[in-house]
């Protein structure tokens, strides 16, 4: 449980879309090698950190109940290892409150880590730099590093090597949530499915796309938007690919699945024509929800402090 008034950190922490998604062959390590561009997009998590008697977890909002509130938790796991790396005895409790779907290829799990691991930064007053902070990131998840940077940025390896992208402007997006949910590990696996016998190509990102992105060119970014998990995704959940058909149709400029998917994500020319197909979309019911975002935006941030030691 935890102590009243005790030292305590709100963390705003944003969802994520990979603008490609380039995946290559499994590894002797069983991951795949990834080229990937990263893009924060401002629907949000929000990971309280509070020193307590115990350790502990709770998740409360959209599907909180698909969320483990275990050591199994990727928020938990967070606090836990960089507890462990820096030899404090000191528990926390953490409260989650979810907006990022779960499941769904936005890296909710990876932002709520990243939350943690800023939020106990602060309440145990360690005072880590940003390169300690994603070298414990980086063990917990491949998009950890990413969340707790945000923008736009380019990641390597299995994601976990990051590093920024110069980019003009603000994107808008509007996001077909599916709830029911997609592993990531089912998705890769049935990748390597449809791949068998070919010869995969160590994976690359394209000019095309850091052009665009640093002249800020909407029609450039459509043209070069890319995931190779979305044949996958899509054969595992079939009414994905009719929900990008019709929002297409609706004049978004292109459609991706985001990450492992469920979650389809349209690319608008503005903010306007976001609201637009947003209505659309949400008038003819495909999606269980559909928001509209925008995006880069900054990663993980503390939003609020509670007698927190000041240097």
């Amino acid at each position: 449980m935890t102590r009243r008034d005790a030292p305590a950190a709100v963390v705003r922490v944003p969802a994520k879309v990979n603008l490609e998604l380039r995946v290559g062959a499994p590894r002797e390590d069983g991951f795949h090698g990834l080229a990937t561009v990263y893009h924060a997009v401002d629907i949000f998590d929000e990971v309280t950190v509070e020193l307590a008697d115990d350790w502990g977890v709770e998740v409360h909002g959209d599907h909180a109940d698909k969320v483990p509130v275990d050591e199994t938790n990727s928020a938990m796991r967070a606090a836990r290892l960089l507890a462990q790396r820096h030899q404090i005895d000191q528990p926390v409790h953490l409260t989650i409150e979810k907006s990022i779907p779960v499941a769904g290829g936005m890296a909710g799990g990876s932002a709520d880590a990243a939350a943690a691991l800023l939020g106990c930064d602060a309440v145990w007053g360690l005072d880590l730099s940003r390169p300690d902070l994603e070298t414990v990131a980086a063990k917990v998840g491949s998009d950890v590093p990413f969340l707790l940077t945000g923008g736009t940025a380019l990641g390597s390896g299995r994601g976990e090597h990051v590093v920024p992208v110069l980019t003009q402007g603000t994107f808008d997006w509007v996001f077909a949530l599916h709830h029911e949910g997609l592993s990531t590990a089912t998705v890769y696996a049935r990748v390597d499915q449809l791949r068998e016998g070919l010869n995969v190509p160590e994976p690359s990102t394209s000019e095309a796309l850091m052009t665009a992105l640093r002249a800020g060119d909407v029609d450039g970014l459509a043209a070069a938007l890319s995931n190779d998990m979305e044949e996958a995704a899509c054969s595992l959940v079939s009414r994905l690919r009719t929900t990008m058909m019709a929002g297409l149709e609706h004049g978004a400029l292109a459609t991706i699945v985001s990450g492992s998917g469920p979650t389809v994500a349209f690319l608008a020319r503005d903010r306007t024509a976001a609201i637009d197909l947003m209505v659309a979309l949400s008038a003819d019911g495909l999606g269980d929800e559909v928001v509209h975002a925008r995006g880069p935006v900054v990663g993980a941030q503390i939003i609020r402090e509670q007698g927190l030691r000041t240097s």
